[in-house]
């Protein structure tokens, strides 16, 4: 396992808190209707097949176990939010698909040394709030020769962007934890590993976004839906000013990324290697 030692008081309230912020709104929704090819993206990237022992690490609501799991793999879908493992568990029931849906933290997983085959996240460890405690576990719990695949939004990018547009608006983070969009940065996915992995492969990619009519609905999704975004909200709720400079700001983004026809293409750092 991770570590013999618990986790200290105040890294179990932030992880509270982490659980109850994605938890708020809608996330199954962005998955599945925004970015649902991320997680077959991921699946085929990492060649995961029959008989590999998968392990889906923040997965949420499954985007990418529920793909692997259909690739015919054995699978664990892994997340600190059990909401969101339950949205996972109905999908899988109506798909006839069978995996474990467990709870879990990415910066301790509870889970043995060199247990699976593949190990990999669609823009879900990027978020645990130590960056380097993420990257030992998901070394960790993968086998030698074994993959590791990531799928992370790049901090040049359309969300990479947005959560510098939230940034101000948004609680302070907690010390020593490090900015999401970081993962989309090679040199730094690199630095985390180390040479603990080789044939590294990094690819900048982009997933064309056309389901908002225009920059106030994607606004309001986000709003409603994604749980950083109600977060930053809920943090200005009492201020009608900021709110309505957070709205602003949020239209703008998105007029600003809109290729001309009301579709955005979101880039994200398509990060796969083998476990040294």
């Amino acid at each position: 396992m991770s570590s013999t030692t618990g986790p200290s008081e105040a890294d179990q309230a932030l992880k509270a808190r982490h659980r109850a912020m994605w938890a708020l709104g809608d996330y199954p929704s962005v998955a599945t209707e925004v970015i649902p090819e991320l997680g077959p993206v991921l699946v085929e990237a990492c060649g995961a097949a029959a008989g590999q022992r998968v392990l889906d690490v923040a997965a949420g609501s499954g985007n990418a176990a529920l793909a692997a799991a259909r690739a015919g793999a054995e699978v664990v879908a892994s997340d600190l939010t059990p909401e969101l493992l339950d949205t996972g568990r109905r999908a899988a029931d109506e798909l006839g698909l069978s995996l474990r849906w467990e709870q879990g933290d990415a910066e301790r997983l509870p889970y043995g040394d060199a247990e699976f085959d593949v190990v990999m996240s669609c823009v879900g460890v990027m978020f645990a709030p130590h960056h380097q405690a993420s990257a030992d576990e998901l070394v960790r719990v993968c086998r030698p020769g074994g993959t590791i695949g990531l799928v992370n939004w790049t901090p040049e990018g359309f969300i990479g962007q947005m959560f510098a547009v939230m940034r101000p608006y948004a609680a302070p983070p907690p010390p020593g934890a490090q900015p999401p969009p970081l993962w989309g940065s090679e040199q730094h996915v690199r630095q985390l590993f180390g040479d603990r992995v080789t044939e590294v492969r990094a690819q900048r990619r982009t997933v064309r976004v056309d389901r908002f009519q225009d920059a106030e609905a994607f606004r309001d999704f986000f709003k409603r839906c994604y749980g950083p975004t109600i977060a930053a909200y809920r943090n200005i709720g009492d201020d009608p000013d900021r709110v309505a400079a957070l709205d602003h700001d949020l239209v703008e983004l998105a007029m600003r990324n809109d290729l001309g026809w009301g579709a955005i293409d979101w880039e994200y750092l398509l990060f796969t290697a083998r476990r040294a």
